[in-house]
């Protein structure tokens, strides 16, 4: 006979966190987000690599390309770039992550000294950049010829075919550096010249890359960078259990940081096979997260197996129909709790701390507190992420709404059979995940710095200061169907409808 588990299984939005006492020191500025983010011996040693908070972006073409990368890495978090598309582009989107922050920033932003103020437009529209190098060919390493800013021209006085030539600023009135360059020395060379960028340029006369006064002033504005040892920003990378073989070690050779494999389920004998095969080939130099699973067992498993972290969840995406299709799921609360303490329980045999990540069942900012004080160490986000500017999808007007576009690695239009199918077909059989729209949100940054201080405050309200302070403090309790209509508003008439709540 089947195994039925005793009790119902549970989502965020069925609890709620209990006030701790709250000392004068309990305030959300002095709360930390820092959280382990791969496997290490706690009590021993530090964690080879850590979040400055605890958000990491979810394994989706809709959500994780290199744009979302570099602005989460800024506040202190990681993306990993989705592994549903060839090898080369995957490799390609990490190398540009690891490439932008070095403080030289190879210019995306080019154009010949014969193309026109129309195509210079139609350029800073498509990239968003206004500064664009004049190379003779057009091109990112070519010979450099000038630049192109927008004081170089007014729109409202020029018809649009004015050649490049003619209006930009020529090589001889730039201030440049030359290839090998410190940082240090071209910030100075930018505040003392008064220059919003800095050309660095090859002995033969090459575009190299550019240093840019705002890239400074962002990393004295952003202290949580999370930035790798060579002060690069630091990338994740999904990967499947086919093409592992080849994939790992493009991906290695492009920078990345830190890979998961990406699998709707993953208590399996291919995710063992493939983080054997990694073992044997990098040892513990690659890091290399599994999932997902739900349940002790499924834990036990991937950890035994030298998973660095373990994903939580199956179907509590927002996009995810597994389990309507496929009735195989849990409860992502349940799940996290089983899961947060059958990983505490292997730290007591073992000594080694496997962090957890929770995936999926996110639906406002403070379940992203519950799943901490469940026991998550970080969680990965999907919607959240793909609402905002950096996200790859479209922005579109959807009945006078600006919406974007989202959709599931399960779907048909993500294609990604390898993160679904168990057989050999190199289709999907049926669909695990929808196509949606999410409403936009703006940029990044402002969401999550907003997230992020809801996040501290109820942490404070607790009277924990640090992730694992809230895990032991925090007390929890179930609500009824009732208590979670008298948590919003209700009762009244609100001010900006006209509707009754």
């Amino acid at each position: 006979m089947a195994y039925f588990f005793p009790t119902a299984s549970h989502t965020f939005n069925e609890y709620l966190l209990v006030p701790g006492y709250t000392s004068l020191e309990c305030r959300p500025e002095n709360v930390s987000l820092r959280t382990p983010l791969v496997r290490y011996r706690k009590g021993v040693e530090e964690p080879a690599m850590h979040l400055n908070v605890p958000m990491v972006s979810a394994v989706m073409q809709a959500v994780s390309g290199d744009k979302l990368a570099i602005a989460l890495a800024q506040e202190g978090g990681v993306s990993f770039i989705y592994g549903s598309q060839s090898i080369e582009e995957e490799a390609a989107m990490v190398a540009r992550v690891k490439s932008y922050k070095a403080g030289f920033v190879r210019s995306d932003s080019n154009i010949a000294p014969e193309a026109t103020l129309a195509d210079v437009l139609a350029l800073h529209a498509a990239t968003g950049h206004s500064t664009v190098a004049v190379t003779e060919d057009g091109t990112a390493d070519g010979k450099l010829l000038g630049i192109v800013t927008s004081r170089d021209y007014r729109v409202s006085r020029m018809t649009g075919d004015e050649k490049v030539a003619t209006f930009m600023t020529p090589l001889e009135k730039l201030v440049t550096a030359p290839e090998g360059t410190s940082l240090k020395e071209a910030n100075d060379i930018i505040w003392d010249h008064k220059l919003n960028a800095l050309p660095i340029v090859s002995k033969d006369g090459r575009l190299v890359s550019f240093v840019f006064r705002k890239d400074y002033d962002q990393h004295k504005a952003k202290p949580n960078e999370l930035l790798d040892e060579h002060k690069r920003f630091v990338v994740g990378a999904g990967i499947n259990t086919r093409d592992y073989a080849e994939r790992v070690p493009a991906l290695v050779e492009a920078g990345v940081d830190v890979i998961v494999i990406d699998s709707s389920e993953g208590y399996n004998e291919r995710q063992k096979i493939t983080l054997s095969w990694i073992r044997e080939h990098y040892g513990d130099t690659v890091k290399v997260g599994a999932g997902n699973v739900i349940d002790a067992d499924g834990f036990r498993f991937l950890a035994d197996c030298g998973a660095d972290f373990v994903k939580v969840g199956i179907g509590g995406g927002s996009i995810c129909i597994t389990r309507e299709t496929k009735g195989i799921g849990r409860g992502q609360a349940t799940a996290l709790i089983e899961v947060a303490q059958a990983r505490d329980e292997y730290f007591k045999e073992t000594g080694i701390y496997v962090p957890v990540c929770s995936d999926g069942g996110i639906v406002h900012d403070h379940h992203i507190t519950l799943a901490l004080a469940m026991g998550a160490d970080f969680v990965m986000l999907g919607r959240y992420f793909a609402r905002f500017d950096e996200s790859p999808s479209q922005k579109v007007n959807v009945n006078g709404t600006l919406m974007k576009e989202y959709w599931g690695e399960g779907s048909n239009r993500a294609r990604n059979w390898q993160c679904y199918d168990l057989g050999n077909s190199k289709r999907l059989s049926f669909e695990e995940g929808v196509d949606s729209y999410v409403p936009y949100a703006g940029p990044l940054s402002d969401n999550v710095q907003l997230t992020l201080a809801k996040v501290r405050s109820t942490m404070s309200n607790c009277g924990a200061l640090t992730i694992p302070e809230l895990q032991e403090k925090a007390r929890l309790t179930l609500v009824s169907s009732v208590s979670i209509v008298e948590g919003g508003a209700h009762d009244v008439v609100l001010k900006s409808t006209n509707q009754p709540v």
